[in-house]
């Protein structure tokens, strides 16, 4: 698993210093291309189990644009920080690093459940991610955080911005018509239209992307078989 590129921070912080840290990293965030030759594309999904005591990470790495499954890995971590919405990073990532450094095949983007620059301090879960590990990350959330959008015609592919104040921060992409759209923004080092034509190139028929789906189910079924 990649490194940090950057002086790691701790993750056991008050709410305080988190959004402290939040104003700082959201300065290293790249929003434009800087990737190389897609050939695997990963999803990362978290749950959790005994009454949120303990998380639950799932990656699912497939080739692309085949979206043949490659490897799929699962990590558990007793969790450490409150619920706190615009803070989910603290609580999550730290067993999503566990899971990543399970990887034999390590992708060329990350698909992440969750928001990127689409968060009041334009430091979502995604965000967060790829700057710690300095990889092309991409958010693609179920839900509204922030920001207001037209409507969104229900066609498959179509959108429409997601602003906040007079800023773009993403977009509401229908994947499928009649479903309800979601919500892909920015993570890092990948463009707002680069992250919504890989979203549409990782549909099968389903609202969330492919990789998305298959790291959901997989931590569903570890869960299913725990009980």
């Amino acid at each position: 698993m990649p490194l940090p590129s950057i002086p790691p921070h701790p993750w056991d912080v008050s709410p305080e210093e988190a959004v402290a840290l939040q104003m700082q990293w959201r300065e290293r965030v790249i929003r434009e291309d800087c990737l190389g030759e897609i050939r695997t594309v990963a999803g990362v999904d978290v749950g959790f189990e005994d009454e949120g005591r303990v998380a639950r990470a799932a990656v699912v790495v497939l080739d692309f644009p085949t979206l043949v499954p490659r490897q799929k890995v699962l990590a558990r971590k007793a969790v450490a920080f409150p619920y706190i919405p615009g803070l989910l990073s603290f609580r999550e990532v730290p067993v999503i690093l566990e899971a990543l450094a399970q990887l034999e095949v390590w992708p060329d983007v990350l698909l992440v459940d969750g928001q990127g620059i689409a968060h009041p301090r334009r430091l979502g879960i995604a965000s967060h991610l790829g700057v710690w590990c300095d990889v092309p990350t991409v958010g693609v959330a179920k839900s509204r955080l922030i920001g207001w959008h037209a409507p969104v015609d229900d066609e498959m592919g179509a959108w429409q911005p997601l602003w906040d104040g007079d800023e773009i921060i993403g977009a509401a992409l229908r994947t499928r018509k009649g479903a309800k759209p979601v919500y892909v923004s920015v993570g890092h080092r990948v463009s707002l239209p680069t992250a919504l034509d890989l979203v549409l190139r990782c549909g099968r028929g389903y609202r969330l992307a492919e990789p998305l789906r298959l790291a959901h189910q997989h931590a569903s079924q570890w869960e299913k078989g725990q009980k």
